[in-house]
């Protein structure tokens, strides 16, 4: 029997309505549930604020395009939803803040998306930020993919796995984290940067100094 699951508090916004609890969003059939073609995006909200939501909640709609998939809610909509939702939170809470799309189904062949089945949610859960004790960390002997062979121009949960065993490997070696390197570019910043060289030279240093996990 695996392990039973304590989730923190946690709110959803899915079918027009607000769900607490880790509500179910996807079946068995469900094409992204097979076949991990899910994006979405990651904001934070500490001491009142949210930085850079806009930016988010504008990412994940671009990420949805990049998988094949309908962006049907607008940057204001899904800001809107989310300040909504800040609400039913203590202000002081440390929150993740999760727009996500997926396809429902299949177009003909099984593996291809279906965008006209494309669903969508918005979930808040508590995570506090990690406190800054100090990291151990290492080169990962994995690399990041490029254009070429993954999707790493959208914020995709397909791309996460390859970062996990990169993870896994380095606790293996006594460390907390690692640095991957793409293949034929530099050292990346960190494990679950998936971006290209030019998008990291666009972050701002606000974005970069906070740490929300990716």
């Amino acid at each position: 029997m695996s392990r039973s699951v304590t989730w923190s508090q946690t709110l959803t916004f899915f079918e027009d309505d607000w769900h607490d609890g880790n509500v179910p969003i996807m079946g068995v059939r469900t094409h992204a549930t097979w076949l991990c073609t899910s994006v979405f995006d990651g904001a934070r909200a500490f001491e009142g604020v949210t930085p850079d939501l806009d930016l988010h909640c504008a990412r994940v709609n671009e990420s949805a395009k990049v998988m094949s998939l309908k962006p049907l809610v607008s940057t204001e909509t899904w800001m809107a939803l989310a300040r909504e939702g800040l609400k039913r939170f203590d202000r002081d809470a440390e929150l993740y803040i999760r727009p996500m799309y997926w396809p429902e189904d299949a177009a003909s062949g099984a593996v291809r998306p279906d965008p006209e089945t494309t669903r969508w949610c918005l979930t808040l859960y508590v995570a506090p930020l990690p406190k800054p004790t100090g990291t151990a960390m290492t080169l990962s002997p994995f690399r990041r993919p490029t254009r070429e062979s993954a999707p790493v121009d959208a914020k995709a949960g397909c791309l996460y796995p390859n970062n996990a065993r990169a993870m896994i490997e380095a606790r293996s070696r006594g460390f907390d984290n690692c640095l991957m390197c793409d293949i034929g570019w530099p050292i990346r910043p960190r494990r679950t940067a998936l971006f290209s060289p030019a998008s990291r030279a666009r972050a701002s240093s606000r974005s970069c100094a906070r740490q929300a996990p990716r």
